[in-house]
């Protein structure tokens, strides 16, 4: 950050009316032209609508100084470095969770505000969800401990706190703080000269929880705006966070969904003039002629550097609060940053043996081949529809604990988004009733590849090798001489049988065939047997006379069959994209 202040950002996160706004008014010192709900409607409705931006500013905590910018932090004679805590006030209603999404990729640390007399409620779990995937520290804060009686209050705060232990116990934040605080004691009536409480000591867990990020300066300048807006005399202001590289006074920024480019006139941060900022920091960009209509939040970066993707592959992994399957053709409401469109899915994992292979999380191997899933593997999921033993075999990996460690998703927007490669996606369920207790949150991921092209599905998609496996199985009918046999029940009648031609085939014997021809026109097929049959098989398919009405009634009559029946079994590979269709056999 410009001068000698480092900056962290805090979601303030939780269900609707849990508090959040009136506590970020209560440790802030500063704010943004975006907060304490600043909007009208939100002012109308008494509700946040928006993500709210402010700030409060502490010294740099002596453990902090040497770490990640090195001399940046080094002091200017006569002046202390100072951390600042930008909060990042996220809405609670249910109606707004893609905002909450955008606003949770954008932090280093998370706030769950706990009403102290309701406990956990269905947001305050989907928000815990959202912490788990974007964050790695949590600070639970249990809000409205003014409003428990005073005789009984401090035991109703230890139960609480419990309660909150027993249910953080699985996730990643097991053994979080946790604080009660009363942040607008009486409520949002009372009167202003009612001091919060816990406040100075929220401060300081806080700033004992902190941790500066890595920040780089270097690589292209990235910003996730969330606000625009125009001032008379000046230009266009949009406010956001640095999400990657640096940017100063005279560069040139493009907002890459409308193909803009800009240069950057002044910069703020918090009302503070700056000439340049990095990863990280919280800023204001003017710029001039440019309508804030056309951009309410977005992304700003360097020229050129963004692409807009049509389709994406997606390393992925499902939210496992979610209830339901996640099926390949499935639509789900995929959030990229800020950007909410839906989106169908396949799923796909590695070829078998490549089960317990080290998950690859910042590319994407064009050359492997991959196997296709009906639906995302998990210990116990079954597939909608299985294809012969490899899928039944495969459900029995999955129920035994065998899933692979990385799974991965072909998503089609209905739009495309502009987006950078190694995003944060979330795939949801945003049309499930908001009354119903559930997660509506399903997977999270990666993104690995974007396909810019609007005809990927013929330019790109075919080199994406993901197969499905194939297995038919038939029987032996007759032997007609020592190297060829007659085989039926592998197809029916108005199969092709030309397009098999060349496959082979495995004989329950143990000997290995070739589809030679069709024979006749029932679906029946020769195979021949380049090494021959063995004595063994000789002797199981010798054939006895069975009778089957009066002769000539067609070529099933009178005709010799095995003593036992020997099977045939067919297996094949069909990549998903071919444009050929073609059916492939190992070597």
């Amino acid at each position: 950050m410009a001068g000698r202040r480092v900056n962290v950002n805090v979601g303030v996160l939780g269900h609707i009316d849990s508090g959040k706004t009136a506590l970020a008014r209560a440790l802030s010192t500063t704010a943004s032209t975006a907060a304490f709900d600043k909007q009208p409607q939100s002012r109308e409705r008494g509700i946040t609508l928006d993500l709210g931006f402010s700030c409060f500013s502490v010294p740099l905590p002596a453990r902090l100084r040497p770490a990640p910018l090195g001399a940046e932090l080094e002091p200017e004679p006569g002046a202390e470095p100072r951390l600042q805590v930008t909060l990042v006030d996220c809405p609670g209603h249910a109606s707004l969770i893609r905002t909450i999404i955008g606003g949770a990729q954008i932090i280093d640390l998370m706030v769950l505000v706990i009403d102290v007399t309701k406990g956990m409620q269905t947001q305050s779990a989907e928000c815990l969800v959202i912490g788990q995937i974007a964050c790695q520290k949590l600070v639970v804060v249990l809000n409205k401990t003014d409003l428990l009686p005073e005789g009984k209050r401090q035991a109703a705060i230890e139960k609480m706190t419990k309660k909150m232990q027993k249910t953080l116990e699985h996730t990643r934040f097991r053994g979080a703080p946790i604080i009660p605080v009363a942040a607008r004691p009486g409520g949002p009536d009372a009167p202003e000269t009612e001091a919060p409480q816990g406040i100075p000591e929220l401060i300081e867990l806080l700033t004992s929880q902190i941790s500066i990020p890595r920040r780089d300066p270097s690589g292209p300048f990235l910003m996730s705006v969330d606000h625009c807006f125009s001032i008379k005399g000046q230009g266009t202001v949009m406010t956001g966070t640095i999400l990657s590289g640096s940017v100063s006074l005279g560069d040139s920024v493009e907002i890459p969904t409308l193909k803009v480019v800009r240069k950057v006139k002044s910069m703020q941060m918090f009302h503070t003039p700056v000439t340049s900022a990095v990863q990280g920091d919280r800023l204001g960009i003017c710029v001039t002629q440019f309508d804030p209509k056309l951009l309410e939040r977005g992304l700003v970066c360097a020229p050129e550097s963004l692409h807009t993707v049509h389709a994406a592959v997606v390393s992925v992994e499902k939210i496992p609060y979610f209830r339901g399957s996640l099926q390949t053709k499935a639509k789900f409401h995929i959030t990229v940053g800020h950007e909410t469109v839906m989106g169908r899915v396949m799923f796909f994992s590695p070829a078998p043996d490549g089960f317990d292979h080290e998950p690859v999380l910042d590319s994407f191997d064009f050359s492997q081949e991959y196997l296709f899933q009906e639906q995302y593997l998990c210990p116990g999921s079954v597939p909608a529809e299985t294809d012969g033993g490899e899928a039944d075999r495969r459900v029995g990996q999955a129920s035994e604990g065998r899933c692979p460690r990385q799974q991965w998703a072909l998503v089609e927007f209905e739009k495309p988004v502009t987006c950078p490669r190694l995003c944060l996606v979330i795939g949801s369920r945003l049309d499930t009733d908001i009354h119903a207790n559930t997660c509506r949150l399903a997977f999270h991921g990666i993104l690995l590849h974007g396909l810019e092209d609007k005809n990927y599905a013929e330019s790109a998609l075919p080199r994406l090798r993901v197969y499905k496996l194939k297995h038919k199985h038939g029987i032996v009918e007759r032997v007609m001489d020592d190297y060829s046999v007659i085989g039926r029940s592998l197809f029916k009648k108005e199969t092709n049988i030309q397009l098999f031609v060349g496959l082979k085939v495995h004989l329950s014997t143990g000997e290995l065939g070739v589809i030679a021809s069709a024979f006749g026109q029932s679906g029946k097929f020769k195979v021949h047997i380049p090494g021959g049959l063995s004595p063994e098989s000789k002797k199981i398919l010798t054939p006895t006379l069975k009778k089957r009405g009066r002769a000539g009634r067609g070529e099933e009559a009178g005709q010799p069959e095995p003593v036992q029946h020997v099977a045939l079994s067919l297996s094949f590979k069909r990549y998903v994209f071919d444009t050929h269709k073609r059916m492939v056999q190992s070597p």
